[in-house]
């Protein structure tokens, strides 16, 4: 396709090539575009009154408003800046708005022989709240100065857009929605980062499993889906879709190391020769490279052989079975953090004395906090701080509601592990046998004690205490039995995935077998080399455990209070879910729905439909918009250190509609 350059006016200087009035062809559009998320985009400003457009050079002019401001209007940085939100609200939300500003980026689609086809997709801000008036004006304007022999497509930014376009024929404006066109993309970044190593190319689960007691920490361990009990290595690469905030990604973060989805690694290790070759790996929002080096690099053990995380001493004298809402934050060292994290959960919705504005009173310069925007999204004018609090603690205390059930102490795990002589010999092993590193036999030791775990008889002081604790045995109601180390949801070590949860409980029997099988999962081969790697030794470490009524779910997920591929945005709240059970989400069987939440401005995106195919009702959004607040909200009293460190928070949605919290821990970062 040949396209001819329209004609430019270049009104700025030392290399600024922005264009006004011109029309848009696509070797013009390769001048002055830049690369966002794998492809050519370009930021563009339609000014309504002067009936013209602006192409933006984006090396030089990377913020809309800035250059709005400073080369239409005649401002300084300084005058935007000391009123910032405001001119945001006229350019981004005013309906008498006198500009449009959007991004043009540039995509291919394949043809049946193979070849590619160019279109363009415009879309507004995530923030942007044009109406569907105002976005047909946009892409109609857009449309008439582009090249004809060019598709373009709008992008609906957000759920309200989607909503506001609804009415307009899409003959009239072409659309695409975020989720199809992200579904196309060949790589994405699920964890930034940069690592040298060997890459292990598996193509299936029995060919990974063949391997896998040689991979060591240099190695890249590249398949469709990996296993939750993956080592530890210098990076990840899936080649199938999937979640940032399944148990292996989550570890990922955790661990620092660079993960990716790569779709097109076959092709890659075809052409380039790449499975078994050194490789300097590189993951960056906006791009993911392999590039093959020529020799092996003198690589050093990783940091994290030096890293040594360390866990208070855990409490063992008297301590009683006690039901989650008695539990504070300060009882973890006798009951786990995962335990005293929903006992502090129920403290904060029933008393709603927690300042939960923490994270939105933070300076975010230029501006000096974002409490007027946590009283645009709370309903809360005025901006009393009083009031606000009063507000946020309301909010949260009627969106969602903390488990019931009850938590088991260390003392009773460790009553029954001092109860069998043969538990404690095994244990005397273990310890020695990883004190002299001899890893040949620590695998095999942990497997004989987990089996020893489960099949020693429960001591009657033991029995007694959980079947005197637990509610509702005799009725015989479903029960979830969750582990509570105080060896996980700690920050540098989330332990996600390692531990074990067992779901369908019932009775006395099932109960003592459920407590012994997450017991046992502290002894398990993974999660004593995981702990050993960082310096947790096994004498310091127990096991908690929450028993939970089951709660049937029509919805259920996890959120994380950061944006995982763009820690630096604090304004969006990533959010998971899919019919049923949380597990389904972080276990990484199904492909779940996926959304980003904007918890400053508002407002909504789908991501990914997931394997339902379909997105959910905008009742439903609305409702997950509402629950992405709440957990920013909980942040401020959580991460109390600092108020920026994100949650990861599992929660499920009853039949009822009724949001349920069934875990609050720190997301790895």
């Amino acid at each position: 396709m040949t396209l001819t350059l329209g004609e430019t006016e270049v009104p700025g200087a030392g290399g600024d090539r922005t264009v006004v009035g011109a029309n848009l062809s696509l070797p013009l559009f390769r001048t002055l575009s830049g690369v966002l998320a794998g492809h050519p985009y370009l930021k563009v400003v339609v000014d309504r009154v002067e009936s013209t457009w602006h192409l933006l050079d984006t090396r030089v002019h990377p913020f809309h408003v800035n250059y709005i401001a400073t080369r239409v209007l005649g401002m300084t940085l300084d005058e935007l800046d000391a009123d910032l939100d405001a001119f945001n609200a006229s350019v981004y939300m005013s309906p008498e708005r006198r500009f449009l500003l959007g991004v043009l980026s540039l995509h291919a689609e394949e043809e049946a022989d193979g070849s590619e086809s160019p279109f363009l997709v415009l879309e507004t801000t995530e923030a942007d709240t044009m109406g569907g008036a105002l976005l047909e004006e946009f892409y109609l304007y857009v449309r008439g100065r582009v090249d004809g022999r060019l598709p373009l497509l709008l992008k609906p930014a957000n759920h309200g857009q989607e909503q506001e376009l609804a009415s307009i024929a899409e003959a009239r404006v072409p659309r695409i929605l975020s989720h199809a066109l992200l579904g196309n993309r060949t790589r994405t970044c699920l964890s930034p980062g940069e690592a040298e190593g060997r890459l292990r190319h598996f193509r299936t689960m029995a060919e990974y499993e063949a391997a896998a007691p040689r991979l060591g920490w240099a190695d890249i361990v590249a398949m469709p889906r990996l296993p939750d009990d993956v080592p530890r290595v210098a990076g990840f690469i899936n080649t199938s879709p999937t979640t940032p905030l399944s148990h292996t990604n989550v570890l990922a973060s955790g661990w620092g190391i660079p993960n990716a989805i790569v779709r097109d690694l076959d092709a890659l290790v075809r052409r380039d020769g790449l499975d078994g070759a050194w490789v300097r790996y590189r993951v960056r929002e906006d791009s993911i490279t392999l590039e093959p080096l020529s020799a092996a690099p003198d690589l050093k053990k990783p940091a994290w052989h030096q890293q040594r995380i360390r866990i208070e001493t855990p409490l063992l004298e008297e301590a009683p079975v006690l039901a989650l809402h008695r539990l504070r934050r300060t009882d973890r060292d006798s009951y786990g953090t995962k335990a005293a994290n929903l006992g502090e959960l129920h403290h904060v919705l029933d008393s709603r004395t927690a300042d939960l504005t923490v994270f939105y009173a933070r300076p975010r310069p230029p501006r000096r906090d974002l409490l007027g925007h946590l009283a645009t999204r709370l309903g809360e004018q005025g901006g009393a701080p009083e009031g606000l609090r009063a507000a946020a603690a309301r909010c949260v205390a009627e969106t969602v509601r903390a488990p019931e059930g009850v938590a088991l102490p260390f003392r009773l795990h460790h009553l029954f592990l001092t109860s069998s002589p043969a538990l404690q010999q095994g244990i005397g092993k273990l310890k020695m046998a990883l004190e002299l590193e001899a890893f040949d036999i620590v695998d095999p030791l942990c497997l004989s004690l987990q089996h020893l775990v489960r099949t020693t008889p429960m001591p009657d002081e033991v029995a007694r205490a959980i079947t005197a604790g637990v509610p509702g045995l005799p009725a015989g109601h479903r029960m979830v039995v969750r582990s509570s180390s105080n060896a996980e949801d700690l920050p540098g070590f989330s332990a996600a995935g390692i531990y074990d949860s067992v779901t369908t409980v019932r009775g006395v029997e099932q109960l003592m077998d459920a407590v012994r099988q997450v017991w046992a999962s502290l002894l398990s081969p993974r999660s004593v080399r995981l702990r050993h790697q960082v310096g947790i030794s096994l004498d310091d470490t127990y096991m908690g455990v929450i028993v939970q009524e089951y709660v049937p779910a029509s919805l259920g997920g996890v959120l994380v209070t950061c944006n995982p591929t763009r820690r630096e945005d604090f304004r969006n709240v990533y959010l998971n879910c899919t019919p049923g059970s949380p597990e389904r989400v972080v276990d990484g069987t199904i492909l779940p729905q996926q959304y980003l939440y904007n918890t400053v401005e508002g407002g909504g995106r789908t991501l990914d439909v997931g394997s339902s195919g379909t997105d959910l009702p905008p009742e439903a959004r609305t409702a997950l918009a509402r629950l992405a607040l709440t957990g920013r909200l909980l942040q401020s009293h959580f991460s109390a250190d600092d108020p920026d460190d994100a949650l990861d928070i599992e929660w499920l949605m009853t039949d009822e509609g009724a949001f349920r919290l069934v875990q609050i821990r720190p997301y790895a970062r």
